[in-house]
């Protein structure tokens, strides 16, 4: 692996998530931007120019040209397989943006490309980078709130989808349910474990738009815990946490501003984190891994934990079209099991 020197990373895509990546590589001292690619051009151009490295209008030409170890995808979902396929058969790690694919065959055919090639391939999802997110983890399994009864979690906020192609299902998958819910079922996953069935109502409609903008979730863990999750373009639930955890001998909050918890009985809660800091997760992503290319820790999200996002959200559209709750269905068999192991380790 590349013991003690900086990753040499490429970056597809200069668009809004894009942005929070860029941000990152300026603060961080484990990775290096050395290229980037994006159909137009002149996008490429800018970002280049202002980061010091070489711009590409197509990721083709950049993996042809630089010498990379890894380049994180931020193109539309409908892309993502041929893009990651393409660059993973070049010997290219990969860090792809949620949602990984809009199907869970795209989904295996991008886990076994990777492990064809040896490197290392993972979805990106911000979260689980947040280090009160990661806190919580460590509190439920603490045991400090008892048993685990309910878990909810709340991704709410107004945003005009009038024009952007996250609400154009050809080439994002779907709507709220798979943009915002992806980051919901990896982080209730997480926290809780596998999850085993779900039911999926949808709200109604305020933008007018071809897509789901409110639903809400029901979700069974394997380990039997229940949880809601609520997720709207179109509404802002102004909470001060978006996940709240019930356990039988108290609560666990996971606010934007402050993290508490307090055990039945305490008079006060007690705080234990200072809230959501998206350049941390950015940051502590790329971060997480550019050390595991250089051999020093483990994904964060494995590709088993990425294709079970797939396989949730693609069980969640299949229980918002019926009326009936839905086992979550893994689709792939021992050769792609075996695969993904490869990839996590």
């Amino acid at each position: 692996m590349i013991a003690n020197a900086r990753v040499k990373f490429g970056l597809v895509g200069t668009g809004a998530i894009a942005q929070s990546y860029l941000a990152a590589f300026k603060e961080t001292e484990i990775a290096q931007l050395v290229a980037v690619a994006d159909v137009r051009r002149e996008a490429a151009e800018a970002v280049a120019a202002a980061h010091n490295c070489q711009a590409f209008d197509s990721h083709e030409a950049m993996a042809d040209a630089v010498p990379m170890d890894a380049v994180i995808v931020c193109t539309p979902p409908s892309t993502h397989r041929d893009v990651c396929v393409h660059l993973v058969n070049k010997g290219i790690n990969v860090l792809c943006e949620k949602p990984l694919s809009i199907d869970s065959q795209s989904a295996v055919r991008m886990l076994d490309a990777a492990a064809d090639a040896g490197v290392l391939f993972t979805m990106a999802s911000k979260f689980r980078y947040v280090d009160d997110v990661k806190q919580a983890k460590a509190l439920v399994a603490s045991g400090i709130v008892g048993e685990v009864v309910l878990f909810e979690n709340a991704f709410t906020g107004f945003v005009d989808m009038s024009k952007r192609w996250n609400s154009n299902a050809a080439m994002s998958g779907g709507g709220v349910l798979i943009d915002n819910g992806t980051h919901s079922v990896d982080v209730m996953r997480y926290i809780l474990g596998p999850l085993a069935e779900l039911q999926v109502v949808e709200g109604k409609r305020i933008q007018a738009l071809p897509v789901e903008d409110t639903v809400r979730m029901f979700v069974r863990s394997e380990a039997g815990v229940m949880g809601t999750i609520d997720l709207s373009w179109s509404i802002n639930k102004e909470l001060p946490n978006y996940i709240s955890i019930y356990g039988s001998k108290g609560t666990i909050q996971v606010g934007w501003k402050e993290s508490k918890y307090r055990r039945s009985g305490d008079a006060q809660w007690t705080v234990f984190g200072s809230g959501y800091n998206k350049f941390q997760a950015f940051r502590s992503q790329i971060e997480n891994f550019a050390r595991a290319i250089r051999g020093e820790e483990d994904l964060l999200i494995t590709g088993e934990d990425a294709l079970a996002s797939v396989q949730v959200i693609e069980t969640a559209y299949q229980a918002l079209h019926g009326s009936k709750w839905q086992p979550v269905k893994r689709q792939h068999g021992p050769v792609a099991a075996s695969r993904i192991a490869i990839v996590a380790n």
